[in-house]
């Protein structure tokens, strides 16, 4: 990779962090004190359209940003208190789930390159499993971090964290699966983006 290349990698990661950042302000306070944000659905597009590396360095760009007290987060907020507070668990798996959806793109890239006559139907679901892996560790690292810091047990706080947010969870993970592969082959075909077969 060029210097040029590179640099405008690092551009789509900046943008990839302010998407995150605004998507997170389109937000529904819960009784349980973790919003109801889009920041799960822009975290994972990231890995999609940007691969694993530059879609990893969006998110920990933005958990950074947020330490930093930028007002990156749901409600315009951000700080260490903040990110380490009780929804802590879930912003800082953000990397994690960035990274799981771009090796998600890569094994359908990869299925494709094999076998052309594949379907995308079949290439789909190996995103959606990858996706929804790392909404798994997001859930999980949410809930184990809440309870600490909350002092609940992890049944209060599947009850308060996850139980709500399921629904929307299966769309916007259908939703990433659909929106992610299309608008990364866009603009890799308006070679505005470099395809990242092993980013």
């Amino acid at each position: 990779m060029n210097q040029k290349t590179a640099v405008r990698q690092w551009i789509y990661v900046a943008v990839f962090t302010a998407i995150t950042a605004v998507m997170a302000q389109l937000s529904i306070p819960m009784p349980g004190g973790v919003p109801m944000t889009l920041q799960t659905l822009a975290v994972p597009l990231a890995g999609l359209v940007l691969g694993r590396k530059y879609g990893t360095m969006s998110s920990v760009l933005y958990v950074l940003l947020a330490l930093c007290g930028l007002p990156v987060l749901a409600g315009m907020s951000g700080g260490p208190g903040v990110v380490l507070g009780m929804t802590g668990g879930f912003i800082v798996s953000f990397p994690l789930m960035a990274y799981l959806a771009g090796w998600g793109i890569v094994l359908a890239d990869t299925k494709k390159r094999e076998n052309p006559e594949s379907s995308v139907l079949g290439r789909s679901w190996i995103i959606i499993v990858f996706l929804v892996l790392g909404a798994v560790i997001n859930y999980l690292a949410g809930m184990a971090w809440f309870s600490v810091v909350t002092g609940s047990s992890m049944k209060e706080a599947f009850v308060l964290c996850v139980a709500p947010f399921l629904p929307t969870s299966a769309l916007k993970i259908l939703a990433a699966a659909w929106l992610g592969p299309v608008l990364r082959a866009t603009l890799i075909r308006a070679h505005v983006l470099e395809a990242p077969h092993a980013s």
